[in-house]
């Protein structure tokens, strides 16, 4: 079945394409060179304030942002609010990558640096190269992504290792039970290649990590 979205000229709108790709790279280069230190947290963009993950996150982020890191999110509700809510909190630099999406995703109000990306792979990359650590907050789809895209990246000396840090053990038990029991044992992996992430539960275990790391 052909995409809804496909167009008969699509091809020829590729070069084009090119230069929007480009613009992109540039102004996210220009903007977030200067932004110093940086931690990329990453969760579900439908939780509500009230949930336990929502306030964890918050004071993740209000410790990071104590310990002089800016706060980078996807701009969006959720975890992403409360990471920037956070980081805001401890008068840190809040920054936000948002994306345009069909469902328009409109940033929440505690970015203080706002980038709008057209290209999911244009905004992974702003997420990596300006980032000191990863935290993964409990999320869906587009939170695995970024988790595994990162694991990935490492395992295979793409970039260097760096910390990737998955919040929750209660939530991500089953990926975790999954990945050993599975796919360990099926060979997929490696050994250490379960050591590349480290699994927290509450956020100064983020920090001693991220501390720990660079020492």
């Amino acid at each position: 079945m052909r995409n809804k979205n496909f167009k008969v000229n699509s091809f020829s709108e590729d070069p084009w394409r090119v230069f929007r790709i480009m613009s992109e790279f540039v102004e996210g280069f220009e903007v977030l060179s200067e932004l110093g230190k940086a931690v990329s947290i990453f969760g579900s963009s439908r939780v509500k304030p009230n949930n336990k993950y929502y306030k964890l996150t918050e004071e993740t982020a209000y410790l990071l942002a104590k310990e002089g890191y800016a706060i980078i999110t996807g701009s969006g509700p959720a975890i992403m609010e409360a990471a920037n809510k956070g980081a805001k909190r401890a008068g840190g630099h809040s920054v936000g990558l948002n994306i345009q999406i069909p469902h328009e995703q409109k940033p929440n109000k505690y970015v203080d640096t706002l980038l709008d990306f057209r290209y999911f792979f244009v905004r992974k990359v702003m997420f990596v190269k300006y980032a000191k650590a990863f935290v993964i907050m409990p999320g869906g789809y587009g939170t695995l992504d970024e988790f595994t895209e990162a694991i990935n990246l490492i395992q295979t000396e793409r970039i260097d290792k760096f910390p990737v840090i998955l919040f929750g053990s209660e939530y991500w038990k089953g990926m975790l039970d999954w990945l050993r029991d599975t796919v360990l044992k099926n060979g997929s992996i490696d050994k250490e290649d379960l050591k590349i992430f480290t699994v927290v539960d509450n956020p100064r275990q983020v920090l001693e990590v991220i501390r720990n790391f660079y020492k």
